[in-house]
């Protein structure tokens, strides 16, 4: 891809490549890649770029989780790029009298993009934030936007800071990060313009909730699958349910059925049905709840579930189950009867780094956008709920049980395969999609992204925080499935009592980045969702 054509939906390269959301983004990450970066550096480029390119869908304001595969450790790490709830317990206790709103900056999490992408090049990367944030800059200089002009100055102060303070790579980008969040000893105008903002909107953030916020850097939750490590984010996300999946579906010949058979979709939905049940019962912070993960991935709870799956009937009930009991199913099935915004980013680098994140904010379109700092909000505290004794209950401090759930995948220690998925509850069902296209069926991420997929909405609704969880959820036995396939398959699965709606667009927003063999990079989004993809020649 020159400097001046735009990226196109895949992309090979033996050198670096990447695909996320907006095509100026991925130009971004691009020419960053092209000046010698990491993908540490790319992917930091790249989340930046998408909080203009994708606006809407993410936001400086917003979260970002994101795995890191490290070539000089060849460890994976997650790092929480997800913001808390307010520190203050008054605020907590206007929640749980009112509960969290749907349209107002109460809902919004403090913010974390600018500290995860800081941290990242910190820990990881070769570059300062002059470098990595111009091709932000130059977006917003262009755009039109009346919060443009005052988020570039925003990020221009970061960049000021750079550059007046003295020391090292890592100390001059902390310095920036710091002048962000009001850790600054003396220039902390950017907290001060923030807290402004959520004081005149009527929130609860201040500037003590920003200089309390860090990006932690956490082991991730793995499981081991026909050969190859799935490493998700842990409980603060949905991510381990794709785990909890793959364990019930080891117990079956998928490449048997036949791909995209009606077996072969009947075993995967079921089996995301009790994934999610116990991501609705267990999931939430690790800092604040004790979630029995070890327990819920283990081989005894896994076999006392699989038969739980009838490959006949669909399941029209929510059923957790007690992992610490060895139970099957925690208490009878209840019948329930009846996606935000976010965006995609995947890089690899020559020397054998890779990421997958995930940008996000679900941002509330109002205006004037985002006060006098350009920096918008979310919605992510909805993702908390106020039901008392919940593992998901809001707290101060505590962070949300996110969708957001970047993928990566280990073959005999070495990264071979990162997902990026937008779409909320919709994430890790397109991704358990291609990740068996490719494992199961060795479908290249070009075939991989476009082949049809399938979901349900046999789940609680995870952005809405209603203290009575039951009435949360969406529609018990629905299956969405595209209308490419056939229709006797169709035919077949709701023969077996499923809800069956073909969709003619998307399921999801997937992207996808394959390292093969060879060390060939193949990188490719959903064109038919508006992803892009590039590669560096060479």
């Amino acid at each position: 891809m020159s400097a001046s054509s735009p990226p196109g939906w895949q992309a090979t390269s033996k050198t670096g490549a990447l695909a996320a959301g907006g095509a100026r983004a991925v130009q971004a990450g691009h020419l960053i890649l092209e000046q010698g970066g990491n993908a540490a550096d790319a992917a930091a480029a790249t989340i930046f770029a998408l909080n203009v390119t994708d606006h809407g869908d993410c936001s400086i304001g917003g979260e970002v989780p994101l795995l890191i595969f490290d070539a000089k450790t060849q460890q994976v790490k997650s790092l929480s790029g997800q913001g808390r709830a307010p520190l203050s317990k008054e605020a907590i206790a206007w929640y749980m009298e009112h509960g969290i709103p749907p349209r107002d900056i109460k809902m919004a999490p403090v913010p974390s993009v600018v500290d995860l992408c800081i941290t990242t090049l910190i820990r990881y990367g070769t570059m300062g934030f002059t470098q990595i944030i111009a091709p932000t800059l130059a977006l917003l200089d262009e755009g039109a936007e009346e919060w443009h002009p005052r988020l570039a100055a925003t990020l221009r102060r970061l960049v000021e800071e750079e550059g007046l303070t003295r020391g090292s790579r890592e100390e001059k980008l902390q310095a920036a990060c710091d002048r962000f969040y009001g850790r600054h000893p003396s220039r902390n105008d950017v907290a001060e313009d923030l807290e402004s903002f959520y004081i005149e909107r009527g929130g609860f953030l201040r500037r003590a909730d920003l200089a309390a916020h860090r990006t932690t850097i956490e082991d991730p939750v793995t499981v081991d699958y026909r050969g190859y490590t799935v490493c998700k984010c842990d409980t603060w996300t949905q991510g381990p349910y794709l785990c909890q999946a793959l364990r019930l579906l080891e117990g079956f010949d998928l490449k048997r059925m036949g791909h995209n058979s009606a077996d072969y979709v009947h075993v995967l939905i079921e089996a995301i049905k009790l994934a999610m049940a116990d991501r609705d019962e267990y999931y939430g912070d690790p800092a604040f709840v004790d979630v029995p993960m070890k327990e819920l991935l283990s081989e005894a709870y896994t076999r006392l579930r699989r038969p739980l799956i009838d490959m006949q009937r669909a399941s029209q009930e929510a059923r957790p189950g007690d992992p610490l009991a060895l139970k099957a199913i925690k208490g009878p099935g209840v019948f329930r009867p009846g996606p935000g915004g976010t965006t995609t980013c995947v890089v690899a680098d020559r020397w054998g780094n890779v990421v997958a994140a995930t940008p996000s904010a679900n941002v509330h379109l109002e205006k004037p956008m985002g006060g006098k700092a350009g920096v918008s909000f979310g919605n992510r505290l909805r993702s908390l709920n106020t039901t008392p004794g919940h593992p998901n209950c809001i707290a101060p401090g505590k962070r949300p049980r996110i969708t957001l759930t970047p993928t990566l995948v280990l073959r005999e220690g070495k990264p071979v395969l990162a997902i990026s998925v937008a779409g909320g509850d919709l994430q890790d069902q397109a991704t358990l999609n291609l990740l068996l296209n490719h494992i199961e069926f060795g479908l290249p991420p070009a075939e991989a992204v476009r082949t049809p997929r399938f979901a349900t909405y046999h789940h609680q609704d995870s952005f809405d925080p209603n203290p009575q969880r039951e009435q949360t959820f969406l529609k018990a036995g629905s299956l969405a499935i595209s209308e490419r396939v056939p229709v006797a398959v169709r035919e077949d699965l709701a023969g077996r009592g499923h809800q069956v709606e073909a969709r003619a667009s998307h399921i999801a927003t997937p992207v996808m980045l394959y390292i093969a063999p060879d060390g060939a990079f193949h990188a490719a989004g959903d064109p038919e969702a508006g992803r892009h993809a590039a590669g560096l020649e060479g």
